[in-house]
């Protein structure tokens, strides 16, 4: 490209080098020896504005040449890059042409994989099918064989069903002989029942008529005495306990603040001084305690065991002595005993039943009771450290067994009459004295 554009500058200069000879030449013609100075300077200076003219225009042409030549360069540069990404295309079409032909290529060979295993399992169902008509043929033969059967099973089903109605005839006899025997079993059993009772009100008759007399007496007079004076009395004692503890807690109300803010703060510092002070004391105390358990029983053991050996022989003889004679009172109390256990058995067993549902009432509250106590022992700060269980336990129990022991004593207050103490005078003690005297004296 560069010789290119050097071969073209020259013949440009050729040219115009040219043009100004032909130019420059009839006028030399014209000039005669006898021209004046001021033609030939007229004519210099025209020749060279030309030539300067000249010049500025060649400098133009080379410029637009370069500009031209950087045009040329671009355009080229771009044209390589253009012809470089044909031919990575190019050459990226011929991979994908590769590829498209190994992959047809693959293709084609799993299709004729797939044909040959779909020929091969072509040839696994006719062999199915072909067993499978096998099977048909002997299934066919079976139904066969299984129609001859079903036949001598019809036959055979007949006969039972036959011997079925003559059972169904003998079931019926014998459900109406059951129902009678059903009928004969009820009244032996209502007989025994009546016998049963008979003997229970005979063996319940051990009790005396007048205690049950007076029992129902006094049962009746109870509850008429509880309803006319016990339960209006307990009324108006709970109405007064309650006014009575809303009086006290509205008088207590102040002075728990005061023991709250004032006297527990002190109480604690001088619970804390006082186990501070007393902790080492007990720590010693218990460990002389053990010590001197440990001793004791050292020293005790040897003569519990000597004592235990002296008196063996002692129990043996006693035993042996008194054994014919436990025997012989086992043998006599022994029909006593049934007979008072076969009288109150039917009493026992209400009461062992009343006592167990007793039990599972009171353990229940006991329990709340317990969660209510130790509820309010730590809510405090100076009864926490007391909420123990046994603690807790004692005072449930105290609780369920005050109520009880107040009514005990409510009631025992209201219904027994007080005995009228008689009035002791010096009179009368005088006088028994001296009957006294005279019949000793007699």
């Amino acid at each position: 490209m560069a010789a290119s554009k050097l071969l073209l500058f020259c013949a440009f200069l050729a040219l115009i080098f040219v043009k100004i000879r032909a130019d420059s030449a009839p006028e030399e013609d014209l000039l005669t020896p006898e021209a004046p100075d001021s033609s030939l300077k007229i004519e210099l200076d025209r020749l060279k504005s030309k030539i300067s003219f000249l010049e500025s225009s060649t400098h133009e042409r080379t410029r637009e040449l370069e500009s031209k030549d950087e045009s040329i360069n671009r355009m080229e540069k771009i044209i390589q890059e253009k012809s470089d990404s044909i031919a990575s295309l190019q050459s990226e079409i011929e991979s994908l042409q590769q590829k498209i032909s190994s992959d047809a290529k693959e293709q084609v060979g799993k299709a004729h994989e797939r044909a040959g295993e779909l020929e091969k399992q072509v040839k696994a169902l006719r062999k199915e099918i072909e067993t499978q008509d096998m099977k048909k043929d002997a299934l066919e033969a079976r139904a066969s064989v299984a129609e001859k059967r079903i036949k001598e099973l019809n036959f055979k089903l007949e006969n039972l069903q036959k011997i079925n109605d003559e059972q169904k005839a003998r079931i019926r006899k014998t459900e109406r002989a059951l129902q009678v025997a059903e009928e004969e079993m009820m009244k032996a059993n209502l007989k025994a029942t009546s016998i049963s009772n008979e003997l229970k009100e005979v063996h319940g008759a051990w009790l005396p008529h007048w205690f049950g007399v007076h029992l129902g007496h006094y049962q009746s007079y109870m509850l008429t005495q509880w309803n006319e004076r016990g339960r209006p009395a307990l009324d108006v004692t709970i109405r007064k306990v309650l006014e009575q503890k809303a009086l006290f807690e509205k008088w207590a109300e102040p002075h728990i603040e005061t023991v709250k803010t004032k006297w527990i703060p002190v109480m604690q510092e001088w619970w804390l001084t006082f186990v501070t002070y007393l902790e080492p004391h007990m720590q010693t105390l218990t460990a002389k305690t053990v010590e001197v358990y440990h001793a004791s029983k050292s020293s005790v053991a040897p003569h519990f065991v000597k004592l235990q050996k002296m008196a063996d022989p002692y129990f043996q003889e006693a035993k042996k002595f008194t054994n014919p004679y436990i025997g012989q009172i086992t043998t006599v109390t022994r029909p006593y005993f049934d007979k008072a256990s076969v009288a109150l058995k039917p009493y026992t067993k209400n009461t062992v039943r009343a006592y167990k549902r007793f039990i599972k009432s009171v353990a229940a509250y006991h329990r709340q009771v317990q969660g209510i106590v130790l509820e309010i022992l730590k809510s405090h700060a100076f009864t926490e450290p007391f909420a123990s269980k046994e603690l807790v336990w004692f005072a449930a129990s105290a609780l369920l067994a005050l109520p009880a022991i107040f009514l005990f004593k409510l009631c025992s207050a209201i219904f027994c009459k007080k005995a009228k103490q008689r009035t002791r005078s010096s009179h009368t003690n005088h006088t028994r004295r001296r009957a006294k005297r005279v019949h000793s004296d007699k």
